[in-house]
């Protein structure tokens, strides 16, 4: 937050998307939000209607007369108690179509600009939901047609429950499954005839696990995504989050 408040001290655009509903943080927020908008920053204060959970930062720079774009994509707050207490991934990447997308993100949450199709990002309430589904069903697809087929899937949560039956249909259908769960899990595992194939385990230690990480094998595209969004309704209803993709193909050029 500093070094964006001396950034729009030295004349560079500065935009800022706070989120004043986040928990613990309102009054923090307010406050760097204040500070922001005496220098010269446009502050964003969110979309009505839905909490603005996604973690995200472009710079935008002149390079050899042409703009150059970098993008720091991250599954934590940029908070710096949390830093040093959770567990958190980040990609930083120059690679055009990521961050064609991301600021694409941010033109949703600063204009009025309607929704359109994203190369690399998942973005709820949009369209996470809907390829979380469809990426569990061509896992479905594949074992059906004796290919191997595996998921692996990190989070805080999961209780959404059109996606815990998806995998309930997978593991019948002879995906693998392995899901990490931090906190509260609605899936029951290792049943005979419903999920046998699924297995879920905790992770305590010295940190909060934060990471939400998702991965689909898909006929051996190996599709990892980082997420802000754990698998529960109100995420994929009610707030902005992002899941972004880093894949065998965008992992050459990132």
């Amino acid at each position: 937050m500093e070094a964006l408040i001396a950034a729009a001290q030295h004349g560079k655009e500065v935009t800022v998307v706070v989120e004043l509903l986040a928990r613990f943080d309102e009054e923090a927020n307010i406050n760097w939000a204040t500070r922001l908008e005496e220098v010269g920053a446009h502050v964003v204060y969110g979309v009505v209607g839905h909490k603005t959970h996604a973690k995200m930062l472009m710079v935008v720079r002149r390079e050899e007369g042409k703009l150059r774009r970098y993008v720091h994509l991250g599954t934590g707050n940029y908070h710096p108690r949390t830093a040093r207490l959770y567990t958190d991934f980040g990609l930083f990447t120059c690679n055009e179509e990521v961050c064609a997308d991301v600021s694409e993100v941010f033109s949703q949450l600063t204009s009025l600009g309607k929704v359109r199709t994203l190369n690399h990002l998942w973005q709820s309430p949009f369209s996470m939901h809907l390829e979380v589904l469809r990426a569990i069903r061509n896992e479905i697809r594949l074992a059906l047609s004796g290919k191997r087929a595996q998921i692996i899937a990190k989070m805080n949560a999961l209780l959404e429950p059109e996606t815990i039956n998806a995998l309930y249909e997978a593991s019948q259908a002879g995906v693998k499954i392995d899901l990490i769960v931090r906190g509260v899990c609605a899936l029951r595992p290792g049943v005979a005839g419903l999920s046998e194939n699924i297995r879920v385990r905790s992770v305590i230690g010295r940190f909060l696990e934060h990471t939400r990480i998702f991965y689909f094998r898909n006929d051996l595209k190996h599709d990892v995504y980082l997420s802000s969004a754990d698998w529960m309704t109100e995420t994929f209803s009610a707030a902005l989050k992002c899941a972004f993709r880093y894949s065998t193909k965008s992992s050459k050029s990132a």
